[in-house]
């Protein structure tokens, strides 16, 4: 199933049944009128859902409209949890060698959290905002999950079946604030403005054989200024999976419906496959030549973050924005 939230003047949009091909939508507000009224009640919601996405599918909704990605807002525009992992080691040991810092073992038992902003959301297609560039401005493709009602202590071996939908995300970033932030000893805050999802968020199953292992094993590509910055497949140097993830975050609390976790910056052993965010090209510049020569993103700089089936078709829908300087 693919699920998508129309803007509609309110703070949590429309929900929207999208097709697969997503060329078509249809509202459902006799099921529900937003994606959190779907998660609070999923097992009950789900089953009549799924019978009109059959419908919808097969070209029997009359009440169907043309799908616009334009329209949409990210999928929560809003959400009760929003919490981002580091699955990908490899990079957070790339970083840190960059500036010469020993890394931990238990980074590669033990995944690296951390809890952003999430009372406000980026729509896919619109603007970041920043005040000035001076603040390192940074994009990071990565994928994220939606879960139900997640108990605390939940296993790994359990996580997996509270896994309901899946998008993209930019997880914009500040680098040049987060140095300050950290030595503070604090975490995060000024350094993680709001980040942006995909147009759509899809469950698991509509990936076929390509969701294994609480993985997606398909390449995340992101364009940035219209020219290929990276493709790394998501599936590959994961070293923390979606179920672990679940698993660690419900550590010491319980999740409700509609939390997302981020599975961190999307990142290859294999360098061919180019990076998923400006830091971390700019550390391989670091360490083969002394310095960085990439810049971070400037006022009128775009980025596009999408997924394809073997086919080459779109899953998600893009993340597709332009950094502009924000007037109050």
């Amino acid at each position: 199933m693919k699920l998508a939230s129309y803007h509609n003047g309110r703070r949590d949009g429309q929900l929207m049944l999208v097709s697969k091909d997503l060329t078509k939508a249809v509202a459902v507000p006799a099921i529900a009128h937003t994606m959190q009224q779907l998660l609070d009640a999923w097992d009950l919601l789900y089953p009549q859902l799924s019978e009109l996405y059959d419908a919808l599918n097969d070209g029997q909704m009359d009440n169907a409209i043309a799908f616009d990605e334009s329209r949409c807002l990210s999928p929560l525009p809003r959400a009760y949890q929003w919490a981002d992992g580091s699955a990908y080691v490899n990079h957070v040991e790339l970083v840190r060698k960059a500036r010469g810092a020993e890394m931990p073992e238990t980074f590669w038992t033990d995944p690296l959290v951390y809890q952003g902003g999430s009372d406000s959301f980026i729509a896919p297609k619109a603007n970041i905002e920043m005040a000035s560039e001076e603040y390192g401005i940074d994009f990071e493709s990565e994928i994220a999950i939606i879960t139900d009602d997640v108990a605390m202590g939940v296993s790994s071996d359990n996580a997996a079946k509270h896994i309901k939908l899946l998008m993209l995300v930019n997880d914009v970033s500040l680098r040049n604030l987060i140095p300050g932030e950290l030595a503070k000893g604090f975490g995060f805050f000024q350094s993680k403005p709001s980040s942006a999802f995909s147009p759509v968020a899809i469950t698991p199953d509509e990936l076929g054989d390509k969701w294994q292992d609480s993985k997606v094993h398909l390449p995340l590509v992101t364009h940035l200024n219209n020219e290929l910055f990276g493709r790394p497949n998501a599936g590959v140097d994961m070293t923390f999976n979606f179920s672990q993830l679940v698993s660690h975050v419900a550590k010491t609390r319980p999740l409700g419906a509609g939390a997302i976790i981020g599975s961190g910056t999307i990142s290859n052993y294999d360098r061919s496959a180019g990076s998923s965010c400006l830091a971390e090209k700019r550390m391989l510049e670091i360490i083969a030549d002394g310095k960085a020569s990439t810049p971070f993103m400037h006022f009128g700089d775009t980025v596009r973050i999408e997924m394809f089936d073997e086919n080459g078709v779109s899953i998600f829908g893009s993340i597709d924005q332009k950094v502009v300087e924000y007037k109050a």
